[in-house]
């Protein structure tokens, strides 16, 4: 039987928040519009993972068999910690709780057949266990949310190499936006896009997730089945 999925911080610890929706940026870094062969558009894109596609990336996570190739999305997830609607981007910083490290798991198949089809993409993003992610750290333990590294190994290899830097909108910014749209409420996660090097997985993988920021690094083992 599967776990009920609960937010925890690096600790172990459940923090007092229920496991909330996912609101998440497409294109976000322009190596990874370019890599899909997109194009950058002036409008951002913002699409919802229900709570249900919520599950910890450690120690493993379950993929969809029969839909495809299901491709990694590694992205900087924020934790949100108190109401945001329609608000400006200096109000953003006080309502995070911290941040962790999430797999936008996309079947890719599936996508393209919405795309072209002109339909919305839950069947490939919001589906059950579609978000991966890690216990949170602290805002007061990450110096540098806009400035860290976000690193994904495959079976020893790097698969993805990027830097918080390098986003189209900026942390704050883009949640900003997202309050002018979805109300925000505690519990909720925000993921921030992802760099290039998306590309499938496969039962058994080994993944380490690694997060950088300042002097301070934090890593995530995890097992594809």
């Amino acid at each position: 039987m599967e776990q009920i999925y609960h937010h925890k911080d690096i600790q172990g610890k459940y923090l007092p928040f229920p496991a909330g929706k996912v609101v998440c940026i497409g294109q976000n870094y322009a190596d990874h519009i370019a890599e899909l062969n997109s194009v950058t558009r002036p409008e951002a894109l913002f699409f919802i993972k229900p709570n249900s596609a919520l599950c910890s990336v450690e120690p493993s996570f379950e993929i969809p068999k029969q839909a495809g190739p299901c491709h990694n999305e590694l992205e900087l997830a924020v934790l949100i910690s108190k109401p945001l609607k329609k608000v400006t981007a200096n109000k953003v910083q006080d309502a995070i709780w911290g941040y962790g490290l999430a797999l936008d798991l996309t079947l890719r198949t599936v996508q393209s057949k919405l795309k072209q089809q002109g339909r919305p993409w839950e069947l490939a993003k919001g589906f059950d266990g579609a978000c991966p992610i890690s216990p949170f750290i602290n805002k007061s333990e990450i110096t540098s949310p806009q400035n860290s590294d976000l690193v994904l190994t495959v079976n020893q290899q790097i698969r993805q190499n990027g830097n918080s830097k390098d986003m189209i909108r900026p942390i704050n910014e883009l949640i900003a936006q997202m309050s002018q749209h979805f109300t925000l409420m505690p519990g909720d996660v925000v993921l921030t896009g992802t760099p290039a090097g998306v590309g499938p997985l496969k039962n058994s993988d080994q993944l380490t997730l690694t997060i950088s920021s300042g002097e301070k690094t934090w890593q995530f083992a995890s097992v594809v089945r």
